[in-house]
């Protein structure tokens, strides 16, 4: 893979002007390609602001899960509660996007209501502890039968390739 290739995947960034708004992941945030080039100011000089991580960051902490759904709309990867998202949204609320547009709380929450629904995660109004112990487990037991019903085409698929 090229570094062209890999800077396009490692950084998105918006030229709004004198201001380049970039999301890096940790360890990439160095002089070279990705963050350098962008930066590329002719004196050198600029101001930095780490914002805060996205929402799907703070959904998938909250609902305790690592990735979201494989088949969005046909599978629960986790929940969150309503208190949860009202949370998130006031954190991202302090967030520069969202103060640029100056967006009330009520369309920070419908956005972090439409991320969750994208990562099919589903928002609650109430949620136990011991309900989502419960649903966590039944759902990794169908992620580890659904790998294993997988295994045997993925090995099949891959002889007919050998001979």
């Amino acid at each position: 893979m090229s570094k062209i290739s890999k800077a396009a995947k490692a950084v998105k960034k918006l030229d709004t002007g004198n201001v380049i708004r970039a999301i890096v992941r940790s360890g990439q945030a160095t002089p070279g390609p990705p963050l350098g080039p962008i930066l590329g100011q002719p004196d050198r000089t600029y101001d930095l602001k780490i914002g805060q991580p996205t929402v799907s960051y703070f959904l998938k902490q909250a609902a305790g899960i690592a990735k979201g759904a494989g088949k969005t709309g046909h599978e629960t990867a986790g929940m969150v509660s309503v208190r949860a998202v009202y949370e998130i949204a006031q954190v991202k609320a302090q967030d520069d996007c969202f103060k640029m547009r100056d967006a009330s709380l009520e369309t920070v929450v419908k956005c972090i209501v439409g991320s969750a629904r994208s990562l099919g995660i589903q928002v609650v109004n109430d949620l136990s502890a011991d309900e989502y112990k419960v649903f966590l487990e039944q759902r990794e037991e169908k992620l580890k039968a659904d790998a294993e019903a997988a295994a045997p085409a993925t090995s099949e698929a891959a002889s007919g390739k050998k001979k």
